[in-house]
């Protein structure tokens, strides 16, 4: 059965709940990556710096699975520590779609500052 051309097309525009659980969680992981120390060694967006080896080939490279991403997080190796006792599963998941992501998303700002302009001090 052939399917027209503009059904094809709107399934691709509309929207899954799975991408947005996707997205949400590659954010999560971005703060995470940041928060929990990773940038320390891997660098700014997973860089890479002389502590650790770059992470942004992941989302291509068929030799690191999820399960072993994940696993290497948990029981660490060769130079990087483990970190089962640092992280929730929940945790772990996020890290993992923020290093898989092919289009890492940026942490939010932190300590809540902004990019918005301070109020004047009263008089």
């Amino acid at each position: 059965m052939k399917l027209p051309v503009s059904v094809l097309l709107l399934a691709l525009l509309v929207p899954t709940p799975l991408a947005g659980q996707t997205q949400a969680a590659e954010a999560a992981g971005a703060q995470l990556f940041r928060d929990k120390g990773c940038v320390y060694c891997h660098g700014a967006g997973g860089a890479g710096t002389q502590k650790a080896p770059a992470l942004t080939g992941l989302p291509t490279d068929k030799h690191w699975s999820p399960a072993q991403i994940r696993a290497q997080i948990l029981n660490g190796g060769q130079k990087m520590p483990a970190f089962a006792d640092s992280v929730t599963d929940e945790e772990v998941e996020q890290l993992v779609a923020y290093l898989r992501a092919q289009n890492k998303p940026a942490p939010p700002a932190r300590y809540g500052f902004s990019s918005r302009t301070p109020r004047a001090a009263a008089p």
